[in-house]
């Protein structure tokens, strides 16, 4: 496992971010006295729904990443694909976050925030198409 160290340190980052968004996202509704649960109304000018949502993103990419990964090491994909893939995805839901939280028009449904959860889907389904072929081989 020690040739994956980038991997590990990749996947246990998308972990904690998901840990971050939660308390950020339940402090924030907290601060604001909202009640826990979706935020009401789902509207991307609303910051708290922004914050939601943006956790939500994060915990919804979480697994059908992470399992593939952890399979990858598994079954050999190369350290530096799976690095590689790891670093784009990560990098990706980085900048997902970013753009999501800073709201405006790069915020809205169907803008660069689509774009970019999209192409974190693309990166996950590669990693799955990866692992499956190392599996078989």
């Amino acid at each position: 496992m020690e040739v994956y160290w980038l991997s590990i340190l990749g996947v246990l980052t998308l972990c904690l971010l998901s840990v971050v968004l939660a308390i950020y996202s339940g402090s924030s509704k907290g601060f604001a006295g909202a009640l826990s649960g979706p935020v009401i109304p789902a509207d991307d000018e609303n910051l708290l729904y922004r914050i939601d949502r943006v956790h939500m993103n994060s915990v919804e990419a979480l697994a059908p990443f992470v399992v593939p990964a952890v399979l990858a090491m598994m079954v050999g994909v190369k350290p530096t694909i799976l690095a590689a893939l790891v670093g784009a995805h990560l990098g990706i839901r980085l900048l997902h976050l970013g753009v999501y939280l800073r709201g405006g028009n790069a915020a809205k449904g169907g803008s660069i925030r689509t774009i970019l959860y999209v192409s974190g889907a693309l990166v996950t389904l590669l990693l799955l198409l990866v692992t499956g072929w190392a599996a078989l081989n």
